[in-house]
Formats: C-alpha cells, structure tokens, sequence
C-alpha cells in the first residue's frame, strides 16, 4: 500500500500517509531523513527561493535548497503572503440551480423560514444575568420533562423525533460596558439568534441597567412573533426565577402543537467550518464537504463558509467563482478589510496556522487555507455577508468572520444556519446552538473520539469513493434536519461566543 500521497499532478512535495523512516524507498523517491505522519516530503530538488507546489498552488517558498526526500515543514518553508493585494476580476459565474427531489421535515415558521429543531431559547442581553438564564434552563426542562414524555406529547415519528427539544441557555460575558462597534454587534449576534429558526420560542433576559437593555435592543430585532418572543427584566421582577419559568411555560404552550412537515432541501442552510485541521483535512473531510456543498447548492440550497483569516492565500480560487462583479468586489473587501484589520493592530496577516495545526503537518496560512477553501468545492460564490448579517441568498455564501471555533460558529449559526459541519483533525467537543456534525479528517480521530465525531471521512485516505460518502454524509444531513442528534446534541455541549475588538469600560 501506498504511504504517500501526491494531491495534485503539478505538485512539488506528497503527504505522508504514516510515519516514514529514513531510507524508505516509493516512486523512485526515498526519504533523506524521517517524514512525521501527515507531513510533507519533497518529491523534486527545490532550490532556494522556489515555490512549494501543493493542491496544484504555492503555499510558500523554500528557505533553503531543499532536496528530492527531504522533510519540508517550518525549518525550510516560508509564506509568500504579505500585504495588501489589487485583485483583476475574471467573469461572470453562472448559478443556475436545479429541482431536487431531495426532502427533509421541518418546523414551519410564521415568516416563511424553517426549522429542523423546536427549542427554547433563553438569551440574556447581558452576563450579569447568566447564572439566572442557567438556572431557568435546568429548572424548565426539569418541569417540563415529565409532560415531554406523555405518549400524547412525545414522539410523532421515530425517525423525526419529538416535537419539543429542549430548553436552553446561551450565555456570553458581553453587553455593557461596550462601546460603538463592539456593543452594536453583540446586539447584532444576540438579535439574530433570537430570531433563529430552530429556536421555537425566546426568552430574552435583562437585568434592567445595561448598555444593552430591552429598549436599546429590541429594535434590533425587527418583526417578530411576540406570541413567542417573551421579555424578563429581573431588576424588575419579584422573583425573577418564578417569572421566567411562568414566561416559558407560555412559550411551551405555544410551540406545544408544532409538527414536522416535507419541505424541499432548498430550504435547508448549512454552515461550513474547520477547527483543529491536519494535513488530511484539505485532502479528505473538506474535500468531501467540498462535494456535497456542490450538491446542496446545485439543489438551491444555502451554504455558508467563513474563516476570512484561513482564505488568506487561497482567496483567488473563491474570487474566480464569483457571480459577478458586484459579489467579486464585495469578496475584495472582506479580505483586504479583513487584513486590514489586522495591521491595524501590528500583527501580520499570516501569524497562523496553530501549533496544533502545524504538528498535525500544516506549515503556512496558505497551505491551511488552500485545505480550508475545499469545503467550497466548485460551487459559485452568490453573496458575501458581513457579520451578524442573515444569509438571504441561494448557493454558497462568504460570511466576514474570524477563525476562532467558537466565535465562528457562533457567527454561522446567526447568519441563520440549520446545521455546521464542522471538519477536524486533531479533534474537539465544541458544539453551536444548532445541530454541528463533525467530521474527522483521519480514521485514528474518529476512533479514540468516537464521543466526539459523527463522520469519519479517513477512510478516503484508502478507499477515495467521493461519491459514495459524500452519499452518505448527505443522508447524515438529512437524517439530522429530520431530529437525529448530533454527537454536541446528545452531549448537551452548545456554547456562543462574540466577536470583541474594542476596549472594555
């Protein structure tokens, strides 16, 4: 068998599919010294200043003259990126998608959305009031279990699950003491999940005195069903936990009778992210994501990719794909504001990967981004959204974010995502207030972490059928729109996190 991996037929360097000795001989190639798993080994001499081809671009220079069976990694790799970039836009894209026969069932909501979990929220506008937020979600569901399990109430179809998820409490430190832009997307975040269609009902909790108090928040929230969008100020109630629980059970009673209808998959959002990559992540979890993003949008779904910092290097790829003009400019901005942003506080643009992103074989921001842009496919770029904007448009959507997990799939599921699928090499518990589906990159993770991973795509490394698994994780999405948990679900672990970039009073 085979142990090393060649991506593309223009590339300078292959993957080690296992640890490699020194003096290990394949392809005419034998390894000068010893290749860690999921590194990178030189198939060619390569000369000082010459460009490391891998997924057929360069993801940096060589430091030195590197030679055919050498391992190539942080000591004789360097980035080519730098700073700004004036980008030529190449042309239009067209995005034509097609009727699909593919269904799923879902909540139908008054404003035309789905959703493919019926929960109940509890959001605080700020963190004084977290534990409060926390203690009504575990006495709610402590009340509320029993009727949960009345035969009337419970399961209305053992493949779809139960009418009624559960309640629960997104907490986060923010919400006062913020100023300007910090302060305006906190709101931003905080508004866009209570209007999150998975969410049955709301319960957002105040404490009365902050920056962000119902009067200053409630315009972010537009239209909304008041029926099941309820308010609590505790500075104002008698006993705030008595009130709550009273506001719930008003909720409950209001999504009590909601029941799952066959809706088209082009309804469906799903939000795409990265966290914990290796060297396996480009070659087979984002590429398989990749395949059924292709899928999904081809079908007029809604598909959503993030992570600006890690499209650094890879950006041309995205901005070739773009629908038009109008969208390439808009993918210009994301990126050169996002760099930006950057300078802005004197770091480089390029101060990635992560150490655990370089043990597991990645070197440069360009090679992880080149891995990381795979989960795109060849889909079209339809829109770009700011953050805490809502996706509004059919086909794959660029969403202006940073890389941190948390944050980012915060950030994926306000921008109105139904599910995340959540690729990873080195592995994490992490999950989003929606239904996250990770997916490991190779067999080992998906094996010590079986608590952890829904998909293993490892085992594309030896048996590269994109189309029978990317079969198979489609019907995993699917399966999971119509009530299967995900491995974060039957954990109970669903955390938000918001973007800070200014100072705190």
């Amino acid at each position: 068998m085979a142990r090393i991996f060649k991506i593309n037929d223009n590339d300078n360097v292959a993957v080690a599919l296992e640890m490699i000795e020194k003096g290990y001989i394949e392809n005419g190639i034998t390894a000068i010294e010893d290749i860690p798993f999921g590194h990178k080994i030189a198939l060619f001499d390569i000369e000082k200043g010459e460009n490391v081809i891998k997924y057929g671009n360069p993801i940096g220079h060589a430091k030195c003259d590197i030679k055919k069976g050498n391992h190539i990694h942080s000591h004789n790799l360097e980035t080519n990126l730098s700073s700004v970039i004036d980008y030529e836009f190449f042309k239009d894209n067209q995005y034509i998608p097609e009727k699909s026969d593919l269904k799923i069932n879902a909540f139908k909501r008054k404003n035309g959305k789905i959703g493919i979990r019926n929960e109940i929220w509890i959001i605080p506008t700020v963190g004084c009031v977290n534990k409060t937020c926390e203690q009504l979600a575990i006495r709610a569901n402590q009340i509320l279990k029993s009727e949960r399990s009345d035969p009337k109430l419970g399961t209305q179809n053992s493949e779809l699950g139960t009418f009624f998820d559960g309640v629960f409490a997104y907490t986060h430190p923010f919400g006062c003491s913020q100023l300007d832009e910090d302060l305006e997307n906190t709101q931003k975040i905080l508004a866009a999940l209570v209007n999150h269609p998975n969410a049955g009902g709301v319960l957002v909790v105040s404490l009365g005195c902050e920056n962000n108090n119902l009067k200053e928040f409630e315009p972010f929230l537009g239209d909304y069903d008041s029926s099941r969008i309820k308010f609590l100020v505790t500075q104002n109630a008698g006993d705030e936990l008595e009130e709550g629980l009273k506001l719930i059970e008003e909720i409950y009673n209001e999504i009590r009778n909601d029941e799952r209808e066959e809706v088209g998959i082009e309804n469906l959002v799903v939000g795409y992210k990265c966290g914990g990559s290796d060297a396996f992540s480009g070659i087979t979890a984002n590429a398989l994501c990749g395949r059924v993003n292709e899928r999904l949008t081809g079908a007029g779904a809604s598909t959503i990719l993030t992570e600006v910092p890690e499209m650094f290097g890879a950006e041309h790829l995205l901005m070739k794909r773009a629908k038009n003009r109008e969208v390439f400019q808009k993918t210009v901005n994301m990126i050169n504001g996002f760099k930006n942003y950057y300078f802005s506080h004197g770091k480089e643009c390029y101060e990635n990967p992560s150490p655990g992103n370089k043990e597991g074989g990645i070197t440069t921001l360009e090679e992880k981004s080149l891995g990381c842009v795979q989960k795109g496919g060849k889909a079209v770029v339809c829109d770009v959204l700011s953050y805490g904007e809502h996706c509004k448009t059919s086909g794959l959507n660029l969403l202006t974010g940073v890389g941190n997990d948390i944050v980012s799939t915060t950030n994926l599921t306000a921008a109105g995502a139904h599910i995340i699928l959540f690729t990873t090499g080195r592995g994490t518990p992490l999950g989003a207030p929606v239904p996250t589906i990770k997916i490991s990159s190779n067999t080992n993770l998906f094996e010590r972490k079986p608590n952890w991973i829904d998909f293993n795509a490892g085992e594309l490394i030896n048996n590269p059928d994109f189309n029978k698994f990317s079969d198979e994780l489609l019907n995993l999405i699917v399966l999971t729109a119509n009530g299967k948990k995900t491995k974060n679900e039957e954990n109970g672990i669903k955390d938000i996190s918001i973007f800070k970039d200014g100072v705190i009073l």
